[in-house]
Order: C-alpha cells, then sequence, then structure tokens
C-alpha cells in the first residue's frame, strides 16, 4: 500500500504528464508530420448539472480531453515515477 506522501506524488506526476502531454499535442496540431499526437477525443457532461435550491445553486461538469500526446505524457510520467525512489 502506498503511503500518504507517494501517493500525492504519485498524482502530482501524473497530473503533470496529463498536462504537458495535452500541451504538447495541442501544439503539435500545427505541424503536419506531427498533427496524429493533436488527435483525440473528448467526453464527458458538456452541459452543466445544475441543483437550485433556492438559497443555493450547485453547478456540476467534467469534460475530459484526451489525445495521443497526452496518453504518452502519462506513461512517461508513470515510467518516471517508477524510476525516483522515495
Amino acid at each position: 500500500m502506498m503511503s500518504d506522501k507517494k501517493f500525492w506524488v504519485f498524482l502530482i506526476f501524473l497530473f503533470s504528464g496529463i498536462i504537458l502531454g495535452g500541451l504538447l499535442g495541442e501544439l503539435a496540431k500545427s505541424v503536419s508530420f506531427l498533427s496524429w499526437l493533436g488527435y483525440g477525443q473528448s467526453f464527458g457532461l458538456t452541459e452543466p448539472l445544475v441543483l437550485d435550491i433556492n438559497i443555493l445553486e450547485l453547478s456540476f461538469g467534467v469534460l475530459v480531453n484526451l489525445n495521443v500526446a497526452s496518453i504518452i505524457g502519462i506513461l512517461i510520467a508513470i515510467l518516471v515515477y517508477r524510476k525516483i525512489k522515495f
């Protein structure tokens, strides 16, 4: 079982890989031979779910945008995490 510190470090690595990979995928869309890195899919709640109880209004929404580069970023983040010893 992972300790709390290791879990949070793993999440930071994972989110960093997702964000950097997604950014690189968006940048690569405009380069002809790297455009395949930007290929991806979006899924989730495109319209927010709204809960209105008169004095409080809550909006819930989740949209996940994955592309090839973000998946590669996730894999690299996991490999780097496994190489680092804590």
